[in-house]
């Protein structure tokens, strides 16, 4: 019988379907030990990847900066077809998103470089063309946080340094439209004009087109931003990071009514609904960073890895992942799942 480790080695399966440049991958599949057990040779595109843990069946990588949308393995038998996935790239850096990216009707991206807790930077925001080319803005805000547009496209970003929304026109005015919001970090509309406002220490705000303040729900704290999305029923979901790695997404109903409806995610951030009503969330998921999908009933899947994201926003053709520092884009199909896979 012929030596199973001196066949060539063969890829079955990549997962997730697509990572940023850090992020780790599991390749399964088989001859990936050579007879003496060297290291195999991971290769994204040209360039090579660190490998984390290896076997005969399973091989763990690092998808490194320079990574392209395809990956082989390598051993002293020979070399593995080229499978693809889908991989997202740099668009903008030296950033400070907190929460997630806002993408107005002509597709320009609002990202924050939000700065430390009290520490006015001199560029607070930036625009980012459809083609990437990436616009200072003028404006004048300490600690921006949470970005969404109006229906009337109209910018309302948050300051959690004082509790501020301010308003900023399609022609680049800015005012303070309302004060008094706390540690004021995500926002969302709902379908009647209505600005949700997450405050850290546990209010979740209803702010009327009048700019009538109510409270609308009370969670328990976060560590970091409150997150909100609001679902295509008109449910709010929420998130608010603990120090738990077991964290919980809330659905809070059009009439304030808070339930739980996923448990057991680390550290969940920005979120977005996909055309077919999944949950797309930044978090941890078995202690993989990354993009989270969940199913109108709850089951959970890693779609994406990479580390230091903290938000996300949906296009068409194509999805906008903002990490601590940087933008990345990625080709994403409408029923939110990466191509390239």
């Amino acid at each position: 019988m012929p030596n199973p480790l001196e066949a060539g080695p063969r890829i079955e399966n990549v997962s997730p379907v697509a990572a940023i440049p850090g992020g780790d991958i599991f390749i399964r599949g088989n001859g990936f030990e050579s007879s003496n057990s060297t290291l195999p040779s991971v290769r994204f595109g040209q360039a090579q990847g660190n490998i984390l843990l290896w076997s005969e069946q399973l091989v763990v990588a690092r998808v490194p900066e320079d990574a392209e949308a395809g990956v082989s393995i390598e051993t002293g038998h020979g070399r593995s077809d080229t499978v693809a996935f889908a991989l997202g790239r740099v668009v903008a850096e030296n950033l400070h998103p907190v929460a997630n990216p806002a993408i107005d009707s002509d597709g320009n991206t609002y990202v924050t470089f939000s700065g430390q807790r009290g520490q006015k930077v001199a560029v607070p925001l930036y625009k980012i063309s459809p083609d990437f080319t990436v616009k200072p803005l003028a404006v004048q805000l300490t600690n921006p946080t949470g970005l969404a547009f109006d229906p009337e496209g109209n910018l309302m970003v948050s300051c959690r340094n004082d509790g501020t929304i301010h308003r900023i026109g399609p022609d680049g005015h800015i005012e303070k439209w309302i004060e008094g919001m706390g540690i004021a970090t995500g926002l969302a509309f709902d379908r009647e004009g209505n600005l949700y406002v997450g405050d850290r220490s546990g209010t979740i705000f209803k702010i009327s087109p009048q700019r009538e303040i109510l409270v609308f729900a009370t969670l328990e704290p976060s560590i970091s931003a409150y997150h909100l999305a609001f679902s295509p029923e008109g449910d709010l979901y929420v998130t608010g990071p603990t120090t738990s790695s077991f964290d919980r997404i809330h659905r809070i109903s059009h009439a304030g009514a808070v339930s739980v409806f996923f448990r057991g995610l680390g550290r969940p951030q920005g979120m977005a609904f996909d055309r077919s009503g999944n949950l797309l969330v930044v978090a941890s998921l078995g202690g993989r960073r990354g993009v989270v999908r969940l199913s109108p009933d709850g089951r959970a899947t890693l779609l994406l890895t990479g580390y230091g994201l903290v938000g996300m926003a949906l296009l068409s053709r194509r999805a906008i992942l903002a990490s601590n520092s940087s933008l990345y884009s990625i080709e994403w199909d409408i029923d939110g799942l990466p191509l390239g896979r």
